[in-house]
């Protein structure tokens, strides 16, 4: 399994439309056959201000292939990279311990 984190910072449209945007790709995450299960997916906003962070995590590079071929892919990497005014970081994460 790989992690990653995405963090940028809210700067350009309206929030609202935002989250919807979020939401309408873990729908297309979880709709997709070969990704459900496989992709992990979450965001989270820091409460006081408009930093976000994503964190994924993928099964394997296959899963993550396929994710990035994906149209659904494709439009929510370019609308994040509108949102946050081109400054987006992906960092690799490394899992220590987790509650079950």
């Amino acid at each position: 399994m790989k992690h990653f984190m995405i963090k940028y910072q809210f700067k350009n449209g309206a929030t609202e439309e935002w989250h919807r945007e979020i939401g309408r790709f873990i729908k297309a995450i979880d709709a997709d056959p070969e990704l459900k299960g496989r992709i992990g997916y979450r965001v989270l906003k820091n409460r006081d201000d408009s930093n976000y962070f994503h964190l994924a995590s993928v099964a394997d590079e296959d899963a993550q292939k396929t994710l990035q071929s994906r149209d659904f892919f494709k439009h929510y990497s370019a609308m994040t990279r509108q949102v946050s005014g081109g400054e987006v970081t992906a960092t690799p994460i490394e899992m220590i311990d987790t509650t079950a």
